[in-house]
C-alpha cells in the first residue's frame, strides 16, 4: 500500500471529539506492527465513551526510553460540511489538489503520525540501540486527556519527546500555557418551575434562532467568528423577563464555535432570570479581556493572551459555559490569580459557580541541550530552516515537560488559519520531508 493511500484511509476514520479514537488507534497499531514494533492499546472510559491511546515500542521490556514520539489521534470538529469545498463537502474524504492533501486531520495531526511510522518502517532492519516509543493519544480537545492518562498509568518514561504539531517543518522549543474555566449559571426557582410546566401549557410557545460563525483554532480567536458570542450579544439586547428554554453551541473550548442555537419564550413576567446573570458574567469576562493588551510576549502570535468561549449548553438547572484563556510566558502568577479571583467574584455575585478545570503551564527547552542541537543539525543536513520557534497553542508538551521530559514540537503543515478550519491541508512535499527528518532523527538518537 502506498503512503498516500495510507493517508486517505487514516483521514477517512472519524476521530472527532464526539467519536471514539478506537478505530484510529487500531489502524495505527496495524501500521506499527508492520514496521516491527510491539504494540499496546490503552483503553480508557471518558464520559461513557471508550477511548484508546496507541503505544508502540522498540523495546517493550525496557521502562525508560531515550526518545518518545507523540501525536494526537483525534481531530477537531469539522464544522459545517458544505464549507469543505475541496473534499466534496465531506471532511473525511481525503482529496489531492495540485501538491496538497485536503481533509480533516491532514495537518493537525494524523498524517504526522503516519510520517513517524513510515520512518520506523524505513529502519525496520536496523538495530535500535536506544529504546524508542511512539504514541498516538486521544483527548487533545479535552485537556490532553490521553497524554495525562499515559502519565498517570505510568505507560511512558522518556528523556526527550518530539510532539507532533503542524509547525510547517519548524522546530519549536517554547509553547504557550492555558487555563480552562467552567462557569455554571443557575436558573432561578421561578425559571425552573416555568421550564418544567412549559410544554404542558396550552398557550405556551417558543422561538428558536440559529447563529453562525466561522470555526478557527482558539489560539487566535480573531481568525474565526464566535457563534456563541454572537448569541450572547443578541440575548443581551432582548427585553427583561424572558425565559431561556435552551442554549447550545460548540464542541470544544479549544475551537471557535461555528454554530449556536437559542430557544426562548417571551413570557416577560419572570423577575430573576439567567439572562440577567449572563449579562453580568459576560461583562466581567470582557473586562478581563481588556487587560490582556498589557501583557505581550514577543515571538508568539498573537503576542497577548486570548480568550475563547468554546462551549455552552443547557442542563437541568443551569447554563454551563466552558472556555479557555491562552497565557503567554509573560503573564505572572499574580496576574493569573487576579484575573481568576475577579471572575470568581463576579460569578459569586450572580449566584453562579466559577471553576478552574485545568491549568497547564508553558514549556521551554534550552537551546543549548544536546537534543535541541541534534534536531537542529538534522534540519540543517536537509537544507531546512533550523532556527527555534515559539508555538501559540497549548500542546501535550506541557504534560510531558511537567515531569522533566525535554520537549520539542515539529510537524508538517500549517497550523493557524489551516487546522481547525474547513479545507485543512498539507503539502505532500512537506510529508516527505517530515518522513526524512524523523528517519534521520531516529538514526541520530536511537541507532
Amino acid at each position: 500500500m502506498s503512503f498516500i493511500e495510507k493517508c486517505r484511509q487514516f483521514i477517512a476514520i472519524d476521530s472527532t471529539p464526539l467519536a471514539s479514537s478506537s478505530e484510529a488507534a487500531r489502524y495505527a497499531a496495524q501500521m506499527a506492527e508492520e514496521a516491527g514494533l510491539s504494540v499496546e492499546l490503552q483503553e480508557e472510559n471518558i464520559s461513557g465513551v471508550q477511548q484508546y491511546n496507541f503505544i508502540a515500542r522498540s523495546h517493550p521490556e525496557i521502562e525508560r526510553n531515550k526518545l518518545l514520539l507523540q501525536t494526537h489521534l483525534d481531530t477537531t470538529d469539522p464544522g459545517a460540511y458544505p464549507f469543505w469545498t475541496k473534499t466534496d463537502s465531506n471532511p473525511f474524504k481525503a482529496s489531492i489538489h495540485e501538491d496538497a492533501i485536503y481533509g480533516l486531520g491532514a495537518a493537525d495531526a494524523k498524517l504526522d503520525l503516519l510520517c513517524k511510522l513510515e520512518a520506523v518502517q524505513k529502519l525496520k532492519n536496523s538495530s535500535f540501540v536506544h529504546p524508542l516509543t511512539i504514541v498516538g493519544t486521544f483527548g487533545t480537545e479535552d485537556g490532553m486527556a490521553g497524554a495525562v492518562k499515559l502519565i498517570r498509568r505510568k505507560k511512558v518514561k522518556a528523556d526527550c519527546v518530539l510532539v507532533g504539531e503542524p509547525t510547517s517543518l519548524g522546530l519549536v522549543n517554547e509553547g504557550i500555557g492555558v487555563i480552562h474555566v467552567e462557569i455554571s449559571v443557575p436558573f432561578s426557582a421561578d425559571e425552573v418551575r416555568y421550564r418544567e410546566r412549559h410544554d404542558l401549557m396550552e398557550s405556551s410557545s417558543s422561538q428558536s434562532k440559529m447563529f453562525y460563525g466561522k470555526a478557527a483554532h482558539s489560539s487566535d480567536p480573531k481568525l474565526g467568528e464566535n457563534a456563541i458570542v454572537k448569541m450572547l450579544d443578541y440575548l443581551a439586547k432582548l427585553p427583561e423577563g424572558l425565559a431561556v428554554m435552551d442554549m447550545e453551541g460548540g464542541h470544544s473550548q479549544y475551537s471557535v464555535p461555528s454554530s449556536a442555537v437559542l430557544e426562548i419564550d417571551m413570557v416577560g413576567s419572570l423577575k430573576e432570570t439567567v439572562v440577567t446573570k449572563l449579562k453580568s458574567i459576560v461583562g466581567g469576562l470582557k473586562k478581563i479581556e481588556e487587560d490582556f493588551v498589557n501583557y505581550s510576549s514577543l515571538g508568539f502570535s498573537p503576542s497577548t493572551p486570548t480568550m475563547n468561549i468554546g462551549v455552552i449548553k443547557t442542563i437541568k438547572d443551569c447554563i454551563r459555559l466552558n472556555g479557555i484563556c491562552r497565557v503567554p510566558p509573560c503573564v505572572s502568577e499574580n496576574a493569573y490569580s487576579e484575573w481568576m479571583n475577579s471572575m470568581r467574584s463576579v460569578c459569586e455575585e450572580q449566584n453562579s459557580v466559577f471553576r478552574v478545570v485545568e491549568y497547564k503551564p508553558a514549556f521551554s527547552s534550552s537551546p543549548d541541550s544536546d537534543f535541541v542541537k541534534g534536531c537542529q543539525q538534522v534540519l540543517e543536513d536537509q537544507n531546512l530552516e533550523s532556527g527555534l520557534n515559539k508555538f501559540s497553542t497549548v500542546t501535550e508538551a506541557s504534560v510531558f515537560h511537567k515531569l522533566g521530559m525535554e520537549c520539542l514540537l515539529f510537524g508538517p503543515g500549517q497550523g493557524v488559519g489551516n487546522s481547525h478550519a474547513p479545507n485543512e491541508s498539507v503539502k505532500i512535499e512537506e510529508l516527505e520531508k517530515a518522513i526524512s527528518f524523523y528517519t534521520k532523527t531516529l538514526e541520530r538518537f536511537c541507532l
